[in-house]
């Protein structure tokens, strides 16, 4: 069986293989980094095959717990090119399996190196292997909506220039975790609507609608950013109930910062 070394970068790795499938490509037990390569990757490819990612699921929930890497791939599988499950067996080799041929994704130190071949035996027995796997696999849910319905929402409901500026943050940030390497989405939603002086009560509910947080999240989160004095707010009377509050920024540094700033600005005040 002749086997040869595809590409030692696991993201020219996924372009290769994306690029020359042309239908179905069953990712097998990948890495967290080899997760978050590929929704990368197959984000900017328009003419993509069929994704179907059989994972370890402690590994997904901790790739997709960052906002901006789970919206990416709710992305891929709203428009039905991505699909998750889950495997019952973390144990399973690194591969990439489609009907024409199968890649080994093998570790070395940091390196990354795709063994692959096309013995025709051998890639059927894998991919109806790999086939019967999925089948009977369990379906792993993301809990994050896809982002391009969150920033048409935003911009549709509350403005452009929010959007923008939701956008123009998201930009700024490698990920969005709010463990310590980023905001959560929660406080950048909170952050733009401060900026924008949007009303609490707008964001909350667009942020409950669309999927991102309950109004009871977005409360919280406004309580400790107004208790660590990165937002401030006012009463708005409404013609029946209780006034409704204004968000706005409380510190000088976010009211001077630009959009690609807040986050590192705001950041800083958090920590």
């Amino acid at each position: 069986m002749a086997s040869n070394l595809l590409d030692d970068n696991i993201e020219d790795i996924l372009r290769t293989v994306l690029g020359s499938a042309s239908e179905d490509l069953l990712v097998v037990n990948p890495s967290a980094d080899a997760i978050e390569e590929l929704v990368d990757v197959a984000g900017d490819i328009d003419d993509r095959p069929r994704m179907r990612l059989l994972g370890d699921e402690s590994t997904l929930k901790t790739v997709m717990s960052d906002f901006i890497l789970a919206s990416n791939a709710a992305n891929l599988v709203d428009d039905d090119s991505l699909e998750l499950r889950t495997l019952a067996d973390g144990s399973e080799n690194s591969l990439l399996v489609t009907p024409s041929e199968v890649v080994a994704l093998v570790n070395v130190g940091d390196t990354v190196a795709g063994l692959t071949t096309d013995d025709e035996e051998f890639v059927s027995l894998a991919y109806d292997a790999y086939d019967a796997t999925w089948n009977d696999a369990t379906e792993f849910k993301l809990r994050t909506p896809p982002l391009s319905r969150v920033r048409t929402t935003l911009s549709d409901e509350i403005g452009d220039s929010i959007e923008a500026d939701f956008s123009g943050v998201l930009d700024s940030l490698q990920t969005a975790r709010g463990d310590g390497d980023g905001l959560d989405e929660v406080t950048i939603s909170l952050l733009v609507a401060a900026k924008n002086e949007v009303l609490l009560y707008d964001i909350s509910k667009w942020g409950e609608d669309v999927g991102i947080a309950s109004k009871a999240t977005f409360s919280r989160t406004k309580t400790r950013l107004e208790d660590m004095g990165l937002i401030d707010t006012e009463k708005v009377p409404i013609d029946v109930g209780r006034p409704r509050l204004r968000l706005k920024f409380g510190d000088e540094r976010l009211r001077d910062a630009n959009t690609d700033q807040l986050a590192s600005v705001a950041q800083n005040l958090l920590n």
